[in-house]
């Protein structure tokens, strides 16, 4: 568990350059941030801006067919993840750190049933019997608000609405009670009253559960409510961070403005703490 006196993860001087196809880009440029353990942080930019290869780069994963090289120190109570060895970093992901992909459909297998993917990840990390495991399944689809879940655990991912797939993978990410659980657009391609529902059941999950949350979006509407502090993205490169009133209140850089402007109606967001 993290120390009190730190944060739980301290990002510094983060880079992330990818190779794919002998073209070489420079995607992540020397970032610095951290986040408290139960802390909320959002990380706002428009699609390209490197907040997604962002959490990838600290996670260790490379885009399917590129190749990366890191540079920087990521340290996660007070491990720096980018010197550990490949198994001890498996060991970390989805344990302690977890990551909610933007895509359920394509994040999910499509041949096996939504309690076999959920089985696996549980009884893997946690030396469960598969007995256990999926009684520990029953009760994760519960906790996300799947209705009938014992039932439903035998269903296969093209049986769940988009809203109820997300639920799935939060689900997953959740299973072994991680100490940071990263949200990747975790409402894209959702339609507006399922978004409030999946970001609801974030902000439950985050204070029932007492994790940190890392909530990656291109949409200042959708943090409003949800964190605490906020980084603003650009050209892979954190342009403004600070308290996110703050950052409502009083935008300093002109692309934080621009990103502000282009939320309709920014007081009815739900801007609300619970």
């Amino acid at each position: 568990m993290a120390t009190s006196d730190k944060p739980l993860l301290q990002v510094q001087r983060l880079s992330a350059q990818f190779t794919r196809d002998g073209v070489v880009s420079q995607v992540v440029k020397g970032i610095s941030f951290d986040i408290a353990a139960g802390e909320a942080v959002g990380f706002v930019g428009e699609s390209g801006c490197g907040k997604s290869v962002t959490a990838r780069a600290m996670m260790r994963l490379a885009p399917e067919g590129s190749s990366v090289e890191l540079g920087g120190e990521v340290r996660f109570d007070g491990q720096d993840l980018l010197q550990l060895r490949e198994a001890d970093m498996c060991n970390i992901r989805g344990q302690r750190i977890a990551m909610v992909f933007q895509d359920p459909m394509t994040s999910l297998n499509p041949v096996l049933s939504v309690g076999a993917q959920i089985d696996d990840i549980v009884s893997r990390h946690t030396g469960m019997s598969r007995a256990q495991a999926r009684r520990r399944t029953v009760e994760l689809l519960g906790l996300v608000g799947i209705r009938d879940a014992a039932r439903r655990a035998d269903d296969f991912p093209h049986q769940f609405s988009g809203g109820m797939r997300q639920r799935v993978l939060i689900a997953i990410a959740v299973s072994c009670q991680p100490e940071l659980l990263i949200a990747d657009e975790p409402t894209t391609a959702l339609d507006v009253t399922v978004q409030a529902q999946i970001l609801r059941l974030l902000l439950r999950l985050r204070q029932e559960l007492g994790m940190a949350l890392m909530l990656i979006t291109h949409d200042f509407g959708v943090i409003a409510g949800m964190v605490e502090r906020v980084y603003v993205m650009l050209d892979g490169q954190i342009v403004e961070s600070g308290a996110v009133d703050d950052i409502f209140a009083r935008p300093q850089h002109d692309y934080t403005r621009a990103l502000l402007d282009a939320v309709p109606r920014l007081e009815s967001a739900g801007r609300t703490r619970s």
